[in-house]
């Protein structure tokens, strides 16, 4: 039982567990609604974008949330603007705008060469450096979200599975596509001290992904995507203590074990199901 506890006697882990906790929470549930929109991209791509904005405030010398939240936010509506006003589509906006985001965040890097390593945290996380205000900014964020969907819950599911449809009912599906955006932006900034740049897309996409293959039910898998992203943050933390791996490609490797472990039980009882068919057929 003491192994158990024994991580918990340094602060950074106590943080660092309950940041990966809630950012798990938080990317689980953002998560199902990108996997369902097939738009498993964006978050790779806003999350490189957003690392521009976190340069600039840095060179600035801006508040990180705020520099990095105002130009995440700026790089959403402008994908999504861009993607219904032009004929350029969604995937090839994200590619275009995120791309020179994050060109731009390099460029200032490369100029800048006294605090490089500064953003080795922002690329590829730092959970150890984590601290009670990054913890309050996520569990905020956390909270905002659950928010957010809560009320928004029919439209945002409407527009989800057929904007087209939702549209005319009534439902101002541009309105709700800026509203996601914002929350995915909102929570790739809270995350990206967590997972980093690089593995943030993959937080996203793997809980949702193996929700999905346990439940056609949206509700359902709301709820396992969020548990597989909290309890693979906590386990994460705890394998990355006593392994001595950096903690964010920890959280992702659990959670893509998670996923091969499931994929292969569902694919059995498929090819088992298969089989017992033929036979009664036969």
């Amino acid at each position: 039982m003491n192994w158990l506890l024994e991580p918990f006697q340094y602060e950074f882990f106590r943080t660092g567990t309950m940041a990966a906790l809630l950012a798990g929470v938080l990317c689980g549930l953002l998560g199902v609604y990108i996997v369902l929109r097939g738009m498993s991209y964006i978050g790779h791509g806003l999350s490189h974008a957003i690392f521009g904005g976190a340069v600039v405030s840095f060179v600035m010398q801006w508040n990180f949330y705020l520099g990095a939240g105002l130009w995440g936010f700026l790089a959403a509506v402008l994908i999504n603007q861009t993607a219904r006003r032009t004929r350029i589509g969604a995937d090839a906006a994200i590619g275009v705008i995120t791309t020179a985001s994050f060109a731009i965040g390099v460029a200032l890097i490369s100029r800048y060469r006294r605090f490089t390593q500064s953003f080795d945290a922002a690329l590829f996380g730092n959970i150890l450096g984590v601290t009670w205000t990054d913890v309050a900014v996520i569990a905020a964020v956390t909270l905002l979200v659950g928010l957010g969907i809560f009320l928004a819950y029919k439209q945002l599911l409407f527009t989800t599975f057929d904007s087209e449809v939702a549209r005319i009912y009534g439902v101002h599906t541009e309105w709700m596509d800026t509203l996601f955006a914002l929350m995915l932006a909102a929570a790739i900034i809270a995350s990206m001290q967590v997972l980093g740049v690089t593995l943030i897309a993959a937080a996203l996409v793997i809980p949702a992904i193996t929700a999905r293959l346990l439940t056609d039910s949206f509700d359902r898998m709301m709820l396992y995507s969020a548990t597989i992203g909290a309890a693979s943050g906590v386990f994460g933390m705890y394998l990355s203590y006593y392994v001595d791996v950096a903690s964010g490609a920890t959280i992702v490797l659990l959670q893509s074990s998670i996923f091969a472990v499931v994929l292969a039980i569902v694919s059995a009882r498929k090819l088992t199901a298969r089989r017992l068919t033929h036979t009664h057929i036969g």
